[in-house]
């Protein structure tokens, strides 16, 4: 398995070298970089980005629990509760959208 196999910040990334080099694997914290984005792109749009978040999760676990997913790596573990979490926080993003607009 190479480095371009695996997730992004999914564990360490595996140097490039000789054939035969054995290279320690040095951890590349990409999935920390993606928190802080989606950290200030809600701090900067407020609801509007965490609808934007929860409704692209919400079309993702619903085409996941079509597909036969039912348990996800998510705290909740079970998808329907992901779904009602992630539709929940939809509708609080709408209401506040409303809210900043009046």
């Amino acid at each position: 398995m190479t480095a371009l196999d695996r997730s992004a910040g999914s564990g360490p990334v595996e140097e490039a070298g000789p054939p035969g080099l054995v290279k320690a694997a040095t951890y590349d914290p990409l999935r920390l970089c993606i928190f802080a984005t989606v950290a200030a792109l809600g701090w900067l749009l407020g609801p509007v980005a965490l609808l934007g978040f929860a409704g692209l999760g919400f079309v993702g676990y619903w085409r996941a629990r079509r597909a036969g997913l039912k348990t996800s790596k998510c705290v909740l573990r079970d998808t329907r509760l992901v779904l009602g979490y992630l539709a929940v926080l939809g509708v609080a993003a709408a209401w506040g959208i409303v809210s900043w607009i009046r």
